[in-house]
């Protein structure tokens, strides 16, 4: 047995506890999918919800964007903190906040107790998903081992993925729309017991004392600049001081705790990492792949809703080749990313995600279901492709005692690159859209200017209007929201090409050797460790 094998059976020992790591990668892909159903069951929701509690076009973006961004601005506190009092304490206790969150949110009659509610669910979603990868990181110490587990956690994701929209439009045939929040609390009933009973506890080195004031200043800064960014793309003035206030504070925080983390001996997250090109590329490759896409699956379901006419559970069948094409992603992932290497993999999978963004500007007035079903496999097979290469190949390049930083990083990459990009892209949409309802035949300036709004506005002012007026105006929205889908859409597409040119940064090979940093005390013979080729002339 070479030195290699049997360093990582040792430390597979030592990690699990006596555990059986795929029973905890079952437990940690609950964990997952209690996060991935609620991150996109309000997607098919946001109709019912504008209904029934009237928010503005703000109170909307925020009822939407709050949960990513308090989301991405705890992250790095959490996983840090795991990292010092045990990642699955800090896990359990996001389980019982998440729960609770979600009954307030269920409950909800105002749009202001929704989007605290979001808020909450957000703090929870903080706790669990860096302690989910930093705990896969520490029972999957083998890095073919790891690459399929992160196969299977993915594939999760895409499977709750899809039962969101799914058992979001089923229950809301059947219900109110705060149902959609219910499903997750038996979820987490069943996840509380189960994870104390089986889920191994672990920590990272443990030197030094936790930098309190590191972390909150890496908390407020991410807050501030997401804030900042949201509110530009919500249509307010760039240089207004509720927008240029938070941009500023944030980014003079974020500033100060890198300076800081560079000046303290035992920091929150070893900036180091970013030094090495696998690591900071996937970050980057995170990222855009996020910023790209995110805020159309929102646009997305407006689009099959309001334009196309369909049901909410209509939607989410519509929604569902996408999700299962990325599981299957998910699922053969490993071998992919063994046969062909980290550059190509994720390359591949921006061009393809760029590929099938493009031809959904082929979306019209009327509905073209084959167009749909083809362009959404697509996009949702060479999404998981790019994002399980860059989260593979970010997470092996991190020490296993600092796990939980470095997966608080990926998913503060995630978060951030969601958040951002449900702004970037709905300020492209809303820029796009409300020129073309400016001077409607026969509807008063007032009327089109609370038209401007959303193409649900719209609709409600053209049935207020009804006759001629009101039937110009609808059309005139309906086209126009088209319009600036297609231009969204050519925008991400950008995006995307520009994370396959990023892509080229990452390793061409899969280096399957146990990296000593995440061995220590295991010492591993430099002969012994040997990269696996990728037959591929990329």
């Amino acid at each position: 047995m070479s030195g290699t094998t049997t360093a990582a059976a040792r430390c597979r020992r030592e990690a699990g506890a006596g555990a059986n790591r795929w029973v905890v990668l079952v437990v940690l892909c609950v964990s997952l999918l209690l996060v991935a159903v609620d991150a996109t069951v309000l997607h098919v929701a946001a109709p019912a919800v504008s209904e029934d509690l009237r928010p503005g076009a703000i109170e909307l973006l925020w009822i939407v964007d709050i949960y990513p961004l308090v989301c991405a601005s705890l992250l790095i506190l959490f996983g840090t903190l795991g990292d010092r009092v045990g990642r699955r304490r800090v896990l359990l206790l996001g389980y019982a906040l998440f729960g609770v969150a979600s009954a307030v949110a269920a409950l909800a009659d105002t749009p202001h107790v929704l989007i605290a509610a979001r808020a909450l669910l957000g703090v929870g979603g903080a706790m669990i998903m860096p302690a989910t990868l930093s705990i896969l990181r520490q029972v999957f110490p083998d890095r073919r081992e790891r690459a399929l587990a992160i196969g299977v956690w993915s594939a999760v994701a895409a499977v709750g993925a899809a039962v969101g929209p799914l058992l979001g439009g089923f229950l809301l045939e059947h219900f109110w729309w705060g149902s959609v929040f219910l499903i997750n609390i038996p979820l987490m009933v069943v996840s509380l017991p189960v994870g104390r009973w089986l889920l191994p506890e672990s920590t990272g080195d443990g030197d030094g004392p936790w930098d309190v004031v590191g972390a909150l200043m890496a908390a407020v800064g991410l807050f501030g600049v997401v804030l900042g960014v949201k509110r530009l793309g919500g249509g307010e003035a760039p240089l207004s001081a509720f927008t240029m206030m938070p941009l500023l504070v944030g980014a003079g925080l974020l500033v100060g705790f890198v300076r800081r983390q560079r000046r303290r001996r035992h920091p929150l997250v070893d900036l180091k990492l970013f030094a090495r090109p696998a690591f900071s590329t996937s970050v980057g490759c995170i990222v855009l792949a996020l910023l790209a896409l995110v805020g159309l699956e929102l646009i997305a379901a407006q689009y099959l809703q309001l334009v196309l006419k369909l049901s909410p559970l209509e939607t989410g069948l519509r929604l569902l080749p996408l999700t299962v094409a990325a599981m299957t992603a998910g699922l053969v992932g490993a071998k992919l990313l063994h046969r062909f290497g980290p550059r190509a993999m994720v390359s591949f999978g921006f061009c393809l995600t760029a590929a099938a963004v493009i031809m959904l500007t082929g979306m019209g007035r009327h509905d073209n279901a084959a167009l749909l079903l083809t362009a959404f496999v697509l996009l949702g097979f060479g999404l998981e492709v790019t994002l399980f290469g860059a989260y593979e190949s970010m997470l092996s390049e991190a020490p296993q005692t600092q796990a939980g930083g470095a997966a608080a990083i990926g998913e503060t990459s995630y978060q951030l690159g969601a958040g951002i990009g449900v702004a970037l892209l709905g300020s492209v949409m809303n820029a796009a859209y409300a020129p073309g309802l400016a001077s409607v035949p026969g509807v008063p300036a007032s009327d089109s200017a609370a038209a401007e709004h959303s193409l649900g506005e719209a609709y409600e002012v053209a049935a207020r209007l009804g006759g001629a007026p009101g039937e110009a105006l609808r059309h005139a929205a309906r086209d126009s929201f088209v319009h600036g889908l297609h231009v969204t859409l050519l925008v991400s597409a950008v995006l995307l090409l520009l994370g396959a040119v990023m892509a080229l940064r990452l390793p061409r090979v899969m280096d399957c050797g146990a990296p000593a940093a995440s061995l220590k005390d295991v010492p591993v013979p430099r002969e012994t460790t040997t990269p696996v080729r990728a037959e591929s002339s990329v």
